[in-house]
């Protein structure tokens, strides 16, 4: 099969299950903020030196090495315009777990995870928009489609900056509920989010298998530049190393849910587009795990000054 023909499909989607999956993701943010505290918000202003490069390799340093990636390999134009959508999505929600597991600075991690949640509802539909339209092939799908970046824009509130806002209105105001809330919210929410991927996909299951070889080397390629960014840019401004784990993991584990909601919302569920997505899903998992337990394992030097 020829890798362009990959562009000519399109993954079939319930209706009502989109509307579902919509649901559902508002329902995971709105569990990881519950996670949150207005005082994440607030560390970013008192120690921004993490936190900010770590939203300036998120939101700008990821998508133009993207572009780059893109220009270097040349992968048909829906895997291209893939790789750019998962680029601009902000972190995952399983991050901050990974950062503790890696024994890196799980407050960066957190503050990391606030504020590019909210920074997500313009940059993501700003990137996809911007990026995308420097590209002949990805433009051409952009002109095909009439995507309207307001549009995203609009979505991606109600899906993230809603269940946020509420989240954290409920965890500063109420925070015994938001105790009570925080576990069936976070873990039920993922597993009926899991079981209805699943579902979909289970009805495109020969185009998984007919073209998954496509996108297997692309997305391990662009996940462990996202993860190397992350850190050696740490480390190139001298930042601890347990502030570079949090930052490459940030970087690396991307919300691949939301970038399924927009493939399917305003591309049509465009085949190379939501095989990236899927796939990314799957291996930032793989990867974050393997990269937090080799971390886990290698001990962190203290400065001399904590020890005495």
């Amino acid at each position: 099969m020829s890798p362009d023909e990959i562009d000519q499909i399109r993954l079939n989607f319930n209706p009502g299950t989109l509307m579902l999956l919509n649901i559902v993701l508002g329902l995971i943010m709105f569990g990881v903020a519950l996670d949150l505290r207005i005082g994440d918000f607030v560390r970013v202003f008192r120690s921004p030196k993490a936190p900010v490069l770590g939203l300036l390799c998120q939101f700008l340093l990821l998508p133009a090495l993207t572009f780059l990636l893109v220009i270097w390999i040349q992968p048909a134009p829906s895997l291209a315009l893939g790789m750019m959508l998962v680029a601009a999505c902000p972190g995952g929600n399983i991050s901050n777990f990974m950062t503790h597991l890696a024994r890196g600075n799980t407050a960066v991690s957190v503050s990391m995870t606030a504020v590019s949640t909210a920074a997500a509802i313009f940059f993501t539909p700003a990137n996809v928009a911007f990026w995308g339209s420097r590209y002949e092939p990805t433009a051409a799908i952009l002109r095909q489609v009439a995507l309207d970046p307001l549009d995203m824009l609009f979505l991606v509130f109600v899906l993230l900056g809603v269940p946020l806002v509420l989240g954290l209105l409920i965890s500063h105001r109420f925070p015994g509920l938001a105790d009570r809330l925080r576990r069936p919210f976070k873990f039920g929410s993922i597993a009926v989010f899991l079981l209805i991927v699943v579902l979909a996909f289970a009805g495109n299951w020969q185009n998984f298998l007919d073209y998954i070889h496509l996108v297997v080397l692309i997305v391990l390629l662009h996940n462990a530049t996202a993860l190397a960014l992350g850190y050696l840019s740490s480390r190139a401004l001298r930042l601890p190393e347990e502030d570079a784990r949090a930052v490459a993991i940030e970087v690396g584990i991307q919300n691949s849910g939301l970038g399924l909601l927009l493939i399917f919302g305003f591309f049509q569920g465009l085949g190379g587009m939501a095989l990236v997505a899927a796939w990314w899903g799957i291996w930032h998992i793989i990867a974050g795990l393997s990269v937090a337990t080799f971390w886990s394992r290698r001990s962190i030097d203290l400065p001399e000054s904590a020890g005495a």
